[in-house]
């Protein structure tokens, strides 16, 4: 599959999904000169862990997070973290970086013989604990924002955060059905871990 992006559909403004919220993370960088931008990382988070609904994980991506709100809190201090989307519980849709550039999400990580996954994926954060379940509304919109990147984006490969940075990373966890979104797509099954 070549590494170079299609002509860009409509949905798509300079990396911006339009059908999301755009919400701009100050914690991003430049992807490195001819990086191929062909995997999604799906990850899990909330915050507390699990409280889902309230501001707290946009305030993570934005640096807006009060510390002292709650002791969970506390050890993310200073933390500069963001993804690309995160899918709330009810499917609403938020961007915080574009997809051109380099979101701060998997840390150190390794897939597909490549190292730094960040340098080269897409990472959207699903509202949720590792070993809970996700919601329906939330595969659905999983599922379209894949499909759409994919025909963005050379997307080849979907896979966890677990499966980017084993023994490290747990999420999305047990609670992901891989199959389920598997049947919402039409890619390959080398598509996924």
């Amino acid at each position: 599959m070549p590494c170079s992006p299609a002509a860009p559909p409509a949905i798509w403004l300079d990396g911006w999904y339009t059908p999301a919220q755009r919400i701009d993370s100050p914690n991003f960088g430049a992807r490195p000169e001819g990086a191929c931008i062909d995997l999604v990382v799906i990850h899990s988070i909330s915050l507390p862990p699990g409280q889902y609904g309230g501001p707290h994980v946009q305030a993570l991506f934005t640096n807006q997070l009060e510390w002292d709100a709650h002791p969970y809190f506390t050890p993310l201090r200073g933390l500069q973290v963001s993804a690309h989307f995160f899918i709330r519980r009810d499917g609403a849709l938020i961007q915080f970086v574009s997809t051109k550039d380099r979101a701060w999400h998997a840390g150190q990580s390794e897939y597909r013989g490549r190292p730094q996954c960040n340098d080269d994926s897409v990472g959207i954060e699903l509202e949720g604990l590792e070993g809970d379940v996700f919601t329906q509304a939330q595969y659905v919109q999983l599922a379209r924002l894949c499909q759409h990147l994919h025909d963005y984006l050379p997307i080849a490969h979907v896979a966890g955060h677990e499966h980017v940075a084993p023994g490290r990373k747990l999420d999305p966890g047990p609670g992901f059905a891989w199959e389920h979104l598997k049947s919402l797509l039409n890619f390959p099954n080398s598509y996924f871990p």
